[in-house]
């Protein structure tokens, strides 16, 4: 077992330090920001009530805007090849943290937050490349996605609470990103050792805008959820663009969208500034 541990430890090593991998994570880094540019761009229009209020202020409309584009299905992808490498990226480092986790005490801990944080961003990365493989295919995604899998959640035994469950999860993690951009613990997963004193203001600022405003949205999809548990109404659970839309509806509400569109834009070009300096497995 130790051997195999090894083995596989060396392998994610290997993995994550190949300048072949770092290049192509760089290109999802960039894909990574545009799509969250394109997000806040969608969420300006649904603000002010430009474009229609058709399109979606989530991830598959970002894709949907890029697959309209001259070159557009090209474009998605390289933004499906780029979010592969970021999600074989995040699996090596989870691998390198893998045999951390037999450690005791606080060793441990940081094995086990490492491994799990690793493993959920290769999650996130691997899902956008399968959409924007499917947008490239011709495929899409439609809109009330979301409403059809919470309903098939809601029929399982304990549905009901696995689907608040994850709510709470979500609200958790966006509870996380805003004190991550708050804190400026963001900065240690980006090495700025060699950057101008320039660019680590401007990285500083972006992500002290960004995190906190993609934490806001990340809140918002899981009160939805949780609201959705605690009224039975699969129609409540929504993604980000039924997250967005909701801020609609409370005072000062365009204003109040904007400000969150700003911030993911913050995020999208935090994400582009740190593909010039990302952090080495």
């Amino acid at each position: 077992m130790g051997g195999t541990t090894g083995r596989a430890t060396g392998a994610a090593d290997r993995a994550g330090n190949s300048d072949t991998l770092e290049h192509l994570a760089r290109i999802g880094l960039v894909a990574y920001g545009v799509v969250h540019l394109l997000i806040a761009w969608l969420a300006v229009q649904l603000a002010w009530g430009v474009g229609g209020s058709s399109a979606q202020a989530d991830q598959g409309g970002a894709l949907a805007t890029l697959a309209q584009q001259p070159f557009g299905t090209v474009l998605l992808w390289v933004v499906a090849l780029g979010m592969v490498a970021l999600a074989v990226w995040q699996a090596a480092e989870a691998l390198r943290w893998r045999g951390s986790l037999s450690a005791h005490g606080d060793a441990r801990k940081e094995a086990a937050v490492k491994v799990v944080k690793s493993v959920a961003k290769a999650v996130v990365y691997a899902a956008i490349a399968v959409l924007a493989v499917r947008y490239a295919t011709g495929g899409g995604q439609s809109g009330g996605q979301q409403q059809q899998a919470a309903a098939g959640i809601f029929g399982w035994p304990a549905g009901r609470w696995l689907v608040g469950l994850i709510g709470l999860v979500i609200l958790g993690i966006g509870a996380y990103l805003v004190h991550k951009g708050l804190t400026k613990r963001f900065l240690q997963e980006i090495d700025l050792r060699e950057a101008p004193a320039k660019a680590t203001r401007l990285v500083t600022r972006l992500g002290q805008a960004g995190y906190p405003a993609k934490g806001i949205a990340f809140g918002l999809v899981g009160a939805l959820l949780v609201w959705a548990a605690a009224t039975f109404d699969p129609a409540d659970a929504s993604g980000l663009d039924g997250a967005l839309r909701s801020i609609l509806s409370v005072p000062f509400g365009q204003v109040l969208l904007t400000l969150v569109a700003l911030g993911i834009a913050a995020f999208g070009a935090f994400c582009l500034v740190r593909a010039r300096y990302p952090e080495r497995t």
